[in-house]
């Protein structure tokens, strides 16, 4: 089973009560883990209806937010940016013009580009999204929607049929390119421009 601190060093600081849960469970899980974050929140932070934004944070014009969210310190979401609950930011985390965020944790320091989606997913630290690249999270095309994913050549069923990428801390994104559901990406991956990662058949 994947051990989710070998991709992302410094998850159990905001999320101590995972356990060994799998990221595809975290993800299902997400709405109670924020829930009991926010109770916790400081009065840094605005609170309304389970949307919570700390002060520093940057929120531009036409921004949808929905479901339970935390914003945190010095995050910056662009214009027209759609995100749907429930979704971590942690510090430092630039969401870019018109790109639409759901049911994920994005990690220190990261940056998702213009015109990008992250979906059911779990972003590490310092990872860069070019514009245009996409974490789907859901097999349209298959009969059989069920997620698979592959670790050290070892195939694991999600029993899931929404989960979009794990990618390790310090990995690039280039643009345009495609995490298909289930993709695993170890700490400093590349993936190229235009790139499909496709994982399992």
């Amino acid at each position: 089973m994947i051990n989710i601190e070998d991709y992302i060093e410094n998850i159990r600081a905001k999320f101590p009560k995972i356990g060994n849960s799998q990221p595809w469970e975290i993800i299902d899980n997400l709405e109670s883990l924020l829930l009991q974050i926010i109770e916790t929140l400081d009065h840094n932070y605005n609170i309304e209806n389970n949307i919570a934004i700390h002060k520093t944070a940057i929120i531009e014009q036409g921004v949808i937010l929905k479901g339970t969210i935390i914003i945190s310190e010095y995050c910056f979401v662009g214009a027209n940016a759609y995100l749907r609950g429930p979704i971590f930011l942690n510090k430092f985390v630039k969401v870019g013009p018109s790109s639409e965020i759901k049911q994920s944790i994005i990690f220190d320091n990261s940056a998702i580009a213009h015109f990008n989606y992250i979906g059911n997913s779990i972003i590490g630290q310092n990872i860069n999204f070019e514009a245009g690249s996409i974490c789907a999270n859901h097999y349209n095309e298959r009969r059989d929607k069920n997620i698979f994913v592959t670790q050290n050549g070892n195939l694991i069923d999600t029993k899931t049929e929404k989960f979009g990428s794990l990618v390790g801390d310090n990995s690039k994104i280039g643009a345009n390119a495609v995490l298909s559901p289930g993709t695993i990406l170890k700490k400093f991956s590349i993936v190229k421009r235009l790139e499909l990662i496709e994982q399992t058949k």
